[in-house]
């Protein structure tokens, strides 16, 4: 029995019982996998979750419990961002009276120890959470026999085959190299998170969220850094007039921007050094070339054709509302399905399949105002719709409110660098339809506008609201002019 996947229906479609050794099988110990086994344990389920052995650096044989987000992804990110914000940290405090004798000293491979130990703390405490929930950890890689059957290969040879009533996919991503001359010769995220040396020159290709985040890292440590990309600007799919306030806040800072170029090789030099050559002629020589060009789910070797598990072009996995693909046995979460590829997605998708698989509560992710924010210095955060969503989707005038202005703590140390914030208001129906911000404290100012926005917020509540002060966020609720008035291009019914 199989059901067209992406297929929206009031329920599941449902599994029929057989004689299984678990209720749930999970492949895949990351964020949503970790979620949703320990969640069904709750309910009773017995369930047993394959993930690979732990290691810093991802392959097909190498992972570790927490995945992604936890040992390659998020959390070291954000540990790393924060060292780098110390370099801008220490020139802003000579306005506050602060002097250092010197110049500040920094030691990568101390941070990198303390990033690693880190991880593997958390790794550790994963383990505890799955181990305290009842939830069998099983360390090797998983692939689908069937569509009830999983074989594991353990980290010394040994198969084993497990059987359930559901199995759940969520082996996440992994990062897309670009094909060109000499990609072999570059890293990915992965790889720059772990770097024996401090490279002193870098060139990253891409513009995506991980590429600004790394030049800013980067470039806050005291390494000269290119960004080479396709598009006029970085950041595609968000919102324009955003996308130019971070594009000129990376210049501002000293990272050397090549927007509209495509890279053409990558060499090695004589001396170990690497080129990346684009199609402007350039030559742009470093001792790390990092492409930060996307990421691809990871669905090869999973065995999904054994099982007959729907895939699109990119290898994503194709599912329902449910997240239950066109086997009704099997079902995946996460970036493996390629919807809205973050962390707390992740985490509701994961939750909601065990709810409505073994708690008796049906549930579907919503994937409607989903807050989001990428870590480049200062940090851009948005939740709802961009500008040309809005004026694309509405059918009456979108008001756009702005306020650009200098945040006090830049009035004493003479930093040139300014806040930017961004509502947009349906004009019929008052109700904001998005928010964005870049400047100091973005992500945690724009996580409260998201619970307001899921709460379908209007532009008279926002005004009506108190602001605290001195604060950022009051801007927030202080913008009253509409800085422009856009007609809607959606057709009145």
């Amino acid at each position: 029995m199989s059901t067209a996947a992406g297929e929206v229906t009031d329920r599941p479609v449902p599994v029929e019982d057989g004689d299984y050794e678990w209720d749930l099988v999970t492949i895949g110990v990351g964020s949503g996998g970790t979620r949703a086994s320990r969640i069904a344990a709750s309910f009773g389920a017995k369930v047993a979750a394959i993930e690979l052995p732990f290691n810093p650096i991802s392959s097909d044989t190498q992972g570790g419990v927490g995945g992604t987000c936890v040992l390659r992804g998020c959390v070291p990110k954000k540990i790393l961002v924060y060292g780098s914000a110390f370099s801008s940290e220490f020139e802003d405090a000579a306005g506050f009276g602060w002097s250092i004798p010197g110049a500040p000293t920094f030691d990568w491979k101390h941070l990198i120890a303390n990033k690693t130990r880190e991880i593997e703390r958390l790794n550790g405490v994963y383990k505890r959470i799955l181990g305290n929930a009842g939830v069998t950890l099983v360390e090797g890689r998983g692939k689908l026999v069937d569509p009830h059957t999983v074989e594991v290969t353990s980290p010394d040879g040994s198969v084993q085959k497990l059987t359930a009533k559901h199995i759940l996919i969520a082996v996440g991503g992994r990062p897309h190299l670009i094909d060109i001359p000499g990609k072999e010769f570059a890293i990915t995220s992965d790889e720059a998170l772990s770097l024996a040396e401090f490279p002193k020159r870098v060139v990253i290709v891409g513009a995506g969220y991980i590429a600004v985040e790394f030049a800013g890292i980067f470039h806050g440590m005291g390494a000269e850094v290119h960004l080479v990309y396709r598009q006029p600007a970085p950041l595609r799919g968000f919102d324009e007039e955003m996308r130019g306030v971070v594009a000129q806040n990376l210049g501002t800072r000293g990272m050397k921007l090549h927007p509209s170029t495509n890279p053409t090789k990558v060499e090695k030099t004589a001396t170990g050094t690497y080129v990346l050559h684009t199609d402007k002629g350039e030559a742009l020589e470093a001792d790390v070339v990092m492409f930060a060009t996307g990421r691809a789910p990871s669905t090869h070797n999973l065995g999904l054709e054994n099982a007959g598990v729907e895939t699109d072009s990119i290898g994503a996995i194709k599912v329902s509302a449910w997240s239950q693909t066109n086997v009704p046995s099997v079902w995946a979460v996460g970036d493996v399905t390629n919807r809205i590829n973050l962390t707390p997605v992740a985490l509701m998708e994961g939750h909601c399949f065990a709810r409505t698989v073994f708690g008796n509560d049906p549930d579907t992710p919503d994937f409607e105002n989903v807050a989001s924010a990428v870590f480049c210095q200062p940090p851009l955060a948005v939740v709802g719709m961009t500008e040309k969503q809005a004026v694309e989707s509405s059918s009456s005038d979108v008001l756009v409110f702005t306020s650009s202005f200098n945040p006090m703590k830049n009035t004493i140390s003479g930093r040139t660098e300014k806040t930017y914030m961004k509502l947009l208001v349906d004009s019929e129906t008052d109700r904001v339809l998005g928010a964005s911000m870049c400047g100091p404290d973005a992500a945690e100012i724009m996580q409260g506008l998201g619970i307001a926005m899921k709460c379908n917020v209007t532009k008279k509540q926002f005004d009506s609201t108190v602001g605290i002060h001195p604060t950022a966020a009051e801007e927030f609720v202080t913008m009253r002019t509409p800085t422009r008035r856009l007609p809607g291009m959606k057709k009145k019914e």
